[in-house]
Parts: C-alpha cells; structure tokens; sequence
C-alpha cells in the first residue's frame, strides 16, 4: 500500500502525544455532546451531535492527519472510547439513566470504528483507491445532510432551523474536500463519486434500513 500513501516517521513520545490529543479531543467533545442535550438549549447544536454526520466529520480529519494507518485506528478507537466513556458516565451516574439501546449503537460504532480509520488513513494519498476513500465521508454527509428535510426537531416550530442543518453540514463536506485531497484535481472525482454513492443510499434509504429508530439517523 505504500504506492498510495507512505506512513510518516514519528518517535513514540510523536506517537503519545498523539494519541493523547485524539483522547482530549474526545473528552471534549463528549462533555459538549452531553451539555447540548440539556432542556433549554437551542435544538440545532443537540441535533447535530445526534447524529452520525459531525462524529464522521471530526473522525475523517483525526484519521487522514495520523502518522500511520495503524495509528490512525488506535487514535479513533481513543476519540471514541473517550467521548462515549464521558457521555454515558454522565448520563447513568449523574442523570440516573441508561439509555441502553443507543449505548449498544455507539458501542458497536466505537468497536467497528479503528477498521475504518485504517482505511480512511489512505484518503489522503495518490491513485484510484485514495479518491475512493475519501468519498465515503462525504458520501455519507450528502445523505444525511439531504435527508435532514425530514428532520424532526424536539419543537414543531423549530423546523425553520433545518435549512441551517443543511449549510453545516455542507460546510462540512467542503472542508472535507478543500482538506482530505493532496491533489486538487482530486476534488472534482471525489465529489462525482460521493453524489453517486449518495444517490444511492438516498434511494434504497440505506442509512434508514441500518439505522431505523435511532436518534442519530432520519
């Protein structure tokens, strides 16, 4: 694989420090998580760390900017188990309760996500493959992010809020491709194969049929 991206040298102090941000990061942005899913707080912010979008987004960035595919996945499984860890100690200790079904969801997320941070580690390489890759988050932002014209915000009158949805999560996909591709001239390839893989998903509602009933997907 090294034809396609070559790993980084880095010392192991390189390495810890590393892993170490990957986990603050995930600290972080549980609490932020947590806080926002407070009563009173404007239902944009909860609505976007609901959902799977804003965790590919940070996810994809931590992966591609990694010093080694194998350091890539050891960082994302930190920035979850970290995040998911502050969240639901929160919740079960000091709410007093145990959501455990979405537990069991971001669990499984937190368990299969190393294997994609391997893989998104070539994203940001040269070749076939590395335009492939960095498709996929993009992929999935277009889905979701077309999909939120159904959003279901906690107030009936807060639907005005969903064409502000759509624009971060567009500003997402954009610094995703103005970031992820080496070569420009990636960006345009990259982009025709997310809108087609997106209109995919679209079509046979494939994040619905994986996801159905979660509160992170439609």
């Amino acid at each position: 694989m090294n034809q396609i991206r070559v790993k980084s040298e880095s010392t192991t102090k390189q390495k810890f420090v590393s892993i170490g941000f990957a986990m603050l990061i995930g600290v972080i942005m549980g609490v932020a998580a947590k806080l926002v899913d407070s009563p009173g707080i404007n239902p944009i912010f909860d609505d976007i760390g609901g959902r799977l979008g804003v965790w590919v987004f940070a996810a994809a960035l931590i992966s591609v900017f990694s010093y080694s595919p194998k350091l890539a996945a050891v960082k994302i499984f930190v920035f979850f188990g970290s995040m998911l860890t502050v969240y639901y100690v929160y919740t079960v200790l000091l709410l007093h309760f145990s959501p455990e079904r979405a537990m069991v969801f971001w669990g499984i997320c937190a368990v299969v996500s190393p294997i994609c941070a391997y893989i998104m580690w070539y994203a940001r390489g040269s070749g076939l493959l590395s335009i492939v890759v960095a498709a996929l988050p993009v992929t999935l932002l277009l889905s979701e992010g077309f999909q939120l014209r159904h959003a279901y915000l906690p107030i009936h009158t807060h639907y005005y809020l969903i064409p502000v949805l759509m624009i971060i999560y567009l500003i997402m996909i954009v610094v995703l491709l103005l970031i992820i591709p080496i070569n420009k001239k990636q960006v345009l390839p990259i982009l025709s194969i997310a809108l087609i893989l997106s209109f995919i998903m679209i079509y046979f509602n494939v994040l619905g049929r994986i996801f159905g009933g979660m509160n992170g997907v439609l």
